[in-house]
C-alpha cells in the first residue's frame, strides 16, 4: 500500500503540473490579455503596459509560471482587484457554505438512493422497479437548473411553503440559522444525485446477487436479510465509493447551477460571477483548488476499494 500511495502521489504531482500550466496558459486567451480583462475596455495602452509589468505578464511564460507556483507554495492564491479581496479569503468565506449544501444534498440522496437501489435490484422488473427507474431517468435527463426552477415554482410561488431564495447570509452561522431556506436547494441537488446512486446501486446489487458467495451463504442457511445486508450490501458499495470519490470536486466547484438559481452565496456562485467579470485571479485559484480536490478524490476512492473489498490489494 505504501508503494502504491507513493506512485499515486507522483502521478498526482505530474497531473497537477500539467493542469496548472494549461490553466495559466488559458488566462492569456482573454481578449487583450488578462490585464485588459481586469482593467476593462477603456484601459489605455500606457496603463496596460504598466500593469502588465507590475503583474509580470510581460515576462516569458516560464517565469510567469514559476512566480505563480512560488505564490501557491506560500499559500497565496492571488488577489481579486475587482472584489478587493484575496482569493484565499474568498474561498475561506464561501467554501464552508458550499460544503454544507453539497454535504446535506449528498446525505439526502444517499439515504434514498442506496435503499431504493437495493429494492429495485431485489424486486427487479416489477411495477415498483419500473416506477423508480422512470424517476431516476427523469433525474438524469432534467437539467439541474430546471429542477431548481420547478421546485421554486411549486413550493415557493404556488403553495408558499418555502422561500424562493437560499439563505443570503455571508457567514456559515447565518446560513445554518435559516434551515427552511436551505430545503429547496438541498432537494434540487439531492434529486440529481439520487438518480446516480440508485441506478449504480441497482446494477451493482444485481451483479452481486448472482455471485458464488451469495449462493454459498444461502446454502449455509443464512437468512435473506443477512445475505443482502451482511454480504451483498458491502460489496455493492464499491461502485458508490468510487462515485463519491470522483464527486469530491463538487465541494470545490459547488452545485453551480443550484447556487445561481437560488442565489446561494457559495463557491459555485462566486466562480460564476468571476467568469462573468473576467476575474482571472479568482478563476486561477478556484481551478487549482478543484484540481487538488479531484486528485484527492481519486486517491480516496482507490483506498476505499482496498478497505471494502478484501480481494483488492495494491502491491
Amino acid at each position: 500500500m505504501t508503494g502504491y500511495l507513493l506512485r499515486r502521489t507522483g502521478q498526482a504531482l505530474i497531473v497537477l503540473f500539467f493542469v496548472t500550466v494549461i490553466t495559466l496558459a488559458l488566462i492569456h486567451v482573454f481578449p487583450g490579455g488578462p490585464i485588459k480583462a481586469m482593467l476593462g475596455p477603456r484601459a489605455t495602452v500606457a496603463q496596460l503596459k504598466i500593469f502588465n509589468h507590475e503583474y509580470g505578464f510581460d515576462r516569458p511564460f516560464y517565469i510567469q509560471y514559476l512566480r505563480w507556483v512560488n505564490q501557491l507554495f506560500h499559500g497565496n492564491l492571488g488577489f481579486s482587484a475587482k472584489l478587493n479581496l484575496s482569493v484565499a479569503a474568498l474561498i475561506a468565506q464561501d467554501l464552508p457554505k458550499t460544503i454544507v449544501l453539497v454535504l446535506l444534498g449528498t446525505i439526502v440522496s444517499l439515504v434514498f438512493g442506496i435503499p431504493l437501489g437495493m429494492y429495485q435490484a431485489v424486486k427487479r422488473y416489477t411495477t415498483g422497479d419500473y416506477v423508480l427507474t422512470g424517476v431516476a431517468f427523469l433525474g438524469y435527463a432534467t437539467p439541474t437548473f430546471f429542477v431548481g426552477l420547478m421546485l421554486v415554482e411549486w413550493f415557493a410561488v404556488d403553495i408558499h411553503i418555502f422561500p424562493p431564495f437560499a439563505p443570503q447570509s455571508s457567514s456559515l452561522t447565518g446560513v445554518l440559522s435559516q434551515p427552511q431556506a436551505l430545503v429547496l436547494p438541498v432537494l434540487a441537488y439531492a434529486f440529481v444525485l439520487y438518480a446516480l446512486w440508485s441506478r449504480f446501486m441497482r446494477s451493482s446489487v444485481m451483479d452481486n446477487l448472482v455471485q458464488d458467495y451469495v449462493r454459498t451463504a444461502r446454502a449455509k442457511g443464512a437468512s435473506e436479510r443477512r445475505v443482502l445486508w451482511g454480504h451483498v450490501f458491502r460489496n455493492s458499495l464499491i461502485s458508490i465509493v468510487t462515485l463519491l470519490g470522483l464527486s469530491l470536486p463538487s465541494l470545490v466547484a459547488g452545485a453551480i447551477f443550484i447556487e445561481v438559481v437560488f442565489n446561494y452565496p457559495g463557491m459555485g456562485l462566486a466562480f460564476y460571477n468571476a467568469a462573468l467579470n473576467e476575474d482571472y485571479q479568482v478563476l486561477l485559484g478556484f481551478t487549482v483548488l478543484a484540481t487538488v480536490a479531484t486528485i484527492l478524490g481519486n486517491l480516496l476512492a482507490d483506498i476505499g476499494y482496498a478497505m471494502l473489498d478484501p480481494r483488492v490489494r495494491y502491491n
